[in-house]
């Protein structure tokens, strides 16, 4: 296998939904370097590859790992939790990769978005119900949209999933109800996929209790809007997919 880097989706939690492609390049990897915590290490057992632990890295740091291994011919996995596409910090790398030559490859992965969604048994697009998803969270170390912008997004036929954000369900709780109902819908998946993974559902106005009640801190999604319940008040609701009159 010609040295190359790797971005490999690892999947939410449950090492079995790591991808086919994603397991087989683990498995000839020359190095890996995966996301702490966040990668089941069930996915690292019994690996060839010299492994690091990346949660105590500087980019800098995992470039030059990553550039002394490919100087060596050896192949590289840089293993992500979820899907890389979605907050895994790959933009940074990449462009470290491209300045100096050195060839790479994205390989997706299940994000803890749909595993929190699977966990629910809920569908984000429900016909005449919710057509558009909104991925986002709120800034901290990392800028991104205050509390404000989020309610910019807020809509009845919108469903939101919230990323790295449980610690201000306070302030989304606030944000949120300046422009809907208090009985909207919302739900939280703690750990999703994971053996300790908890979900909880509940109503938009009462989020912020619901989050301090389950102590969660971190590695929690918030799922909101009518979507979460649609299977007990929309349930007649049907794709023009499958309808008899479909052409």
């Amino acid at each position: 296998m010609k040295a190359k880097v790797y971005f490999v989706g690892a999947g939410p939690g449950d090492p079995e939904l790591i991808s086919l492609k994603g397991k087989r390049l683990l498995e000839a990897a020359g190095v890996v370097i995966y996301a702490g915590s966040l990668v089941n290490p069930r996915l690292l057992e019994g690996l060839k590859a010299k492994l690091y632990d990346s949660a105590q890295m500087s980019l800098e740091e995992i470039i030059e790992v990553i550039s002394r291994a490919i100087a060596q011919g050896k192949t590289v996995v840089r293993l992500h939790s979820g899907d890389p596409a979605f907050y895994g910090a790959i933009h940074e790398q990449i462009v470290e990769l491209k300045a100096r030559g050195i060839p790479y490859e994205v390989i997706p992965g299940i994000s803890s978005a749909s595993a929190g969604a699977a966990s629910l048994g809920l569908e984000f697009t429900v016909p005449e119900v919710a057509q558009t998803v909104v991925f986002t969270r709120l800034g901290g170390k990392t800028p991104g949209p205050s509390p404000e912008d989020l309610a910019y997004f807020a809509r009845k036929d919108v469903t939101l999933v919230i990323f790295l954000s449980i610690a201000r369900a306070k302030e989304i709780e606030k944000a949120l109800l300046e422009k809907l109902s208090p009985s909207t819908p919302v739900a939280i998946v703690y750990k999703a996929s994971w053996p300790e993974e908890q979900v909880i559902k509940g109503k938009l106005k009462d989020l912020s209790r619901l989050v301090e009640e389950a102590g969660f801190k971190r590695t929690a999604l918030i799922y909101v809007g009518e979507a979460i319940e649609a299977l007990e008040t929309h349930a007649e609701k049907r794709s023009k997919l499958y309808h008899p009159d479909h052409e």
